[in-house]
C-alpha cells in the first residue's frame, strides 16, 4: 500500500542530480538561441524559467543513473524531453486558449498565438537534432513515437471534447497520449542509453506510463479540488473549457435525466451561466466521483511502484518509488 511521505522525493532527486541538471540547463540555453529570431529564446525562456518541477528530464537522468550509465548522452536526452514538453505546452495553451500557466501569463497571451505555435515547432526541431546526436536509432524511435502519440492524444481529446458519452476508456487513451507518453519515453530512454536489459527497460517504461497516468488524474482532480494559489490554475477551468476529465465522466455515468440535461447544456452546448460551476462540483461530490477518481490515481501510483520491483537495489530506485506517492500527495 502507498505510504505517506514526510518529504518530497522530487526535491531529493533534484538535489542528487543537480550537477547533471545544470548541464541540461546549459544545453537547453545553448540550443534555444537564435541569432535570426530573438523571439524564440524570449518565448522559450518565459516557459522554461517559470519554475516548473522539470520532472521529465529528471526522470531520464535518474533512470540512466539507476542503470549505471557513464556516458554523456543522458544530458542530450533529458534536454530533448524538456524541449518536447515545452513545445507541447506552447501548443496546448493556444488550443485551450489558456491565459495562465504556473501562476504566470501564458506565452500566447504575452506575445500571440502565431509566436507560440512557431516557437513550439522550433523546439520540436531542436529536440530531434538532440536525439540524432545520441547515435541511437532505438532512442530516436522511442522519442519520435512519443511525439506522434502526444499529438494523437491531443487530437483525440479534441474530438472527444464536449461529448458526454465519452467513456473512461477513451479518457485513458487521451491521457496515455497527451501525458503518459512522454513520461514513459523519458524513463525508457534512460534505460536504453545505459544498455539495460530488455526486462529492465520494459519495467522503466511501465513505471513512466503508470506515473504519467497518475500525474494527469491528479491534475484533473486539482482542477476541481485544488487551491488556485498553489496550482497556478483557476479552479474549474476544465468545466469552463468543457473538457470531460475523469471526475466529470464518472459523475455523468451516474446522472439521472435532470442531471444529464444539465451536462448537455453546460458541456455539449456550452450554455453556462452563473452558479453552474458550483452545481457541477456539487454533482461530483454527490455521486462520489471525486473520491472514486482519487482511488484511481492511487491505484496507478501503486502500479508505478510495483513496476520498479525487479530493478536493481539503488537509492534512486527508492526515490522513484517514493515519487509516485508524492504525485498523489499533491491532493492533500
Amino acid at each position: 500500500m502507498l505510504k505517506e511521505l514526510n518529504h518530497k522525493p522530487h526535491d531529493q532527486l533534484a538535489e542528487i542530480l543537480a550537477p547533471e541538471m545544470a548541464r541540461v540547463d546549459a544545453l537547453i540555453r545553448e540550443r534555444m538561441r537564435s541569432e535570426n529570431a530573438p523571439r524564440i529564446p524570449e518565448v522559450t525562456a518565459h516557459l522554461v524559467n517559470a519554475g516548473g518541477k522539470r520532472l521529465r528530464p529528471l526522470l531520464t537522468l535518474a533512470t540512466a543513473a539507476l542503470c549505471g550509465y557513464k556516458g554523456p548522452y543522458h544530458i542530450h536526452l533529458a534536454a530533448t524531453v524538456e524541449f518536447i514538453h515545452t513545445a507541447t505546452l506552447l501548443h496546448d495553451d493556444v488550443v485551450d486558449e489558456s491565459g495562465q500557466r504556473r501562476g504566470r501569463p501564458t506565452a500566447n497571451l504575452l506575445w500571440d498565438n502565431k509566436s507560440s505555435i512557431l516557437v513550439g515547432d522550433y523546439l520540436f526541431s531542436r529536440a530531434f537534432q538532440l536525439m540524432v546526436e545520441t547515435n541511437s536509432l532505438r532512442v530516436l524511435d522511442i522519442l519520435a513515437n512519443a511525439s506522434a502519440t502526444i499529438a494523437e492524444g491531443e487530437v483525440l481529446q479534441l474530438t472527444a471534447a464536449q461529448d458526454i458519452s465519452t467513456s473512461e476508456d477513451t479518457y485513458l487513451k487521451v491521457v496515455r497520449g497527451k501525458t503518459a507518453a512522454l513520461f514513459s519515453a523519458a524513463t525508457e530512454v534512460g534505460g536504453v542509453i545505459a544498455g539495460a536489459s530488455q526486462v529492465h527497460v520494459e519495467s522503466l517504461y511501465c513505471y513512466g506510463d503508470a506515473l504519467g497516468i497518475a500525474f494527469q488524474i491528479v491534475d484533473d482532480l486539482l482542477d476541481v479540488t485544488g487551491d488556485s494559489e498553489k496550482t497556478g490554475k483557476n479552479i474549474g477551468d476544465d468545466f469552463r473549457e468543457r473538457k470531460l476529465t475523469l471526475p466529470f465522466i464518472k459523475a455523468i455515468a451516474k446522472a439521472n435525466e435532470e442531471e444529464r440535461r444539465f451536462w448537455i447544456r453546460t458541456i455539449e452546448k456550452g450554455e453556462q451561466i452563473d452558479g453552474d460551476l458550483e452545481q457541477a462540483l456539487s454533482l461530483l461530490q454527490s455521486h462520489g466521483a471525486i473520491e472514486a477518481t482519487r482511488k484511481d490515481a492511487m491505484e496507478w501510483a501503486q502500479k508505478a511502484q510495483d513496476s520498479l520491483s525487479n530493478l536493481p537495489e539503488h537509492p534512486l530506485r527508492t526515490l522513484l518509488s517514493n515519487l509516485s506517492v508524492y504525485v498523489v500527495e499533491r491532493l492533500t
